[in-house]
């Protein structure tokens, strides 16, 4: 039975946030970045927000945002923590921390090994690592279904806590952190009925087989 904190990415509706919380995930994340399926504009995630209260926190995941946009969606969306999804770098991790006050996940596009060494420069800047799957060059940062080899954070001794994303579902997210040992991981595309849609019934299955259940 896995301990594994949950968090489901790309939430855009009720019906979603609703199926999140009954699932007892850990987190909700929220994208603001218009080229995706999954974003979420303004009013909606003040909706959102105002449903979910203090039954989940709400990440926001952005991609090279500036600091007017950020600030926009952390009182829309009354954020728990900045997910960073582009290219961000430590320095910029460390800025925006420090400016909301708010921790910072870096999610990190793994491809090889040097890729989970990268982790190391945002030491002291972001709160948490995310791993996730390089997705091909012209396409979205993520949510495109790709995993990486795993066996490769087999080896992450990082000072910084970390999570698995890309990916995964309730099909293999057992193995997943069997294999590897993460602490969190974050599903987007694997619990969804076509892009940017979540399924209910995807997000239960997701959260049972993570614990086991």
């Amino acid at each position: 039975m896995s301990s594994a904190q949950i968090k489901i990415c790309g939430i855009n509706d009720p019906v979603a946030m609703d199926a999140v919380i009954a699932a007892h995930a850990d987190y909700a994340g929220l994208v603001f970045y218009p080229p995706s399926p999954r974003n979420v504009g303004l009013h909606d995630a003040s909706l959102l927000a105002e449903r979910s209260g203090s039954q989940i926190k709400r990440v926001g995941l952005f991609v090279d945002a500036d600091d007017g946009s950020i600030g926009d969606a952390v009182s829309a969306g009354r954020l728990d923590a900045l997910q960073l999804h582009g290219s961000e770098s430590s320095a910029r991790a460390a800025e925006l921390r420090a400016r909301f006050g708010l921790p910072v996940w870096k999610a990190i596009a793994v491809a090889g090994p040097g890729d989970v060494e990268r982790a190391s420069q945002y030491a002291g800047a972001a709160d948490l690592i995310l791993f996730d799957a390089k997705t091909p060059k012209g396409t979205l940062p993520g949510g495109m279904g790709l995993s990486f080899d795993w066996s490769l954070l087999v080896a992450y001794r990082g000072a910084l806590p970390w999570g698995l994303a890309g990916g995964i579902s309730a099909a293999n997210v057992a193995d997943a952190v069997r294999q590897t040992g993460a602490p969190l991981v974050d599903v987007s595309s694997g619990v969804e009925s076509e892009p940017g849609v979540k399924d209910p019934d995807r997000i239960a299955a997701f959260a049972r087989a993570v614990r086991g259940g």
